[in-house]
């Protein structure tokens, strides 16, 4: 545990060397101004705040509670403070308490984020939708988007999709259900399938099991897989990209002996 002095700089220099490193376990302490309390005669002298920060605004949580631990160390609104720490994007848990004789103790537990939801959001595992300020560091995420109102379920789907492609090294950046229940994905390299309303991980499996046929750089070719149809699919092939002859490749002649 760290104790800084009173003055304002110190206070900045200690959250921003204590809250900005990732994955560490943080106790931040510090004195609080004396301030003339008049009728109160209990006042707040510390403020502890305990957690591990990775993404938590270090700027933010001392903003918020700056005006907020100015009452008496009774009078002080412990709901207030509450409210306003777990109402910031990033706070997952909070709880706060007061210490005997002059502190008030408050615990953080951040979001974890699994993917992106959107083009603004993130997403935990569990399906827990915030938006922060900013997901410049989350670019390289994969993308999840669907009905807000079934996240939940629209997460389950794109875990089992993600599971299947890695089966087949592949690895998807993108995924969305649309308001009529149709799955649309995109990989890494660019390949978007469309999967429709209707059997999706039927028709996915079978698309990757015809992939068996196809050499690596073959695949890279494909644009567009359209597994909309009940008993086959239809692909479109990059720019430039000659169409190929699919019974040449299902029927290999074979080498002469």
């Amino acid at each position: 545990m760290t104790i800084v002095g009173i003055k304002p700089l110190l206070i900045g220099l200690l959250l921003m060397s204590l809250m900005g490193i990732a994955g560490c376990e943080s106790v931040i302490k510090w004195p609080m101004k004396s301030l003339p309390l008049k009728s109160l005669s209990v006042p707040i002298k510390y403020v502890r705040i305990e957690g591990v920060f990775q993404y938590l605004s270090k700027q933010e949580v001392q903003m918020a509670l700056q005006s907020l631990v100015k009452a008496g160390f009774f009078d002080v609104d412990m709901q207030e403070i509450h409210s306003v720490i777990a109402a910031m994007p990033w706070v997952d848990t909070v709880t706060v308490k007061r210490i005997w004789p002059d502190t008030i103790d408050i615990k953080v537990h951040e979001k974890k984020p699994y993917a992106r939801w959107g083009e603004k959001s993130l997403i935990t595992e569990e399906g827990v939708i915030f938006t922060p300020r900013n997901l410049d560091q989350f670019e390289s995420v994969a993308r999840v988007s669907g009905p807000e109102t079934q996240q939940v379920k629209v997460l389950e789907i794109m875990k089992g999709v993600k599971t299947a492609l890695a089966d087949q090294s592949m690895t998807l950046a993108e995924f969305s259900v649309n308001d009529r229940g149709a799955w649309k994905m995109k990989l890494v390299t660019g390949l978007e399938i469309l999967l429709g309303r209707n059997e999706q991980l039927k028709k996915l499996q079978r698309f990757l099991k015809t992939l068996t046929v196809l050499k690596q750089e073959q695949i890279e070719q494909i644009a567009i897989v359209d597994l909309r149809y009940p008993n086959g699919y239809a692909v479109s092939w990059k720019d430039g990209v000659a169409e190929f002859d699919w019974k040449a490749i299902a029927n290999p002649i074979p080498n002469n002996e």
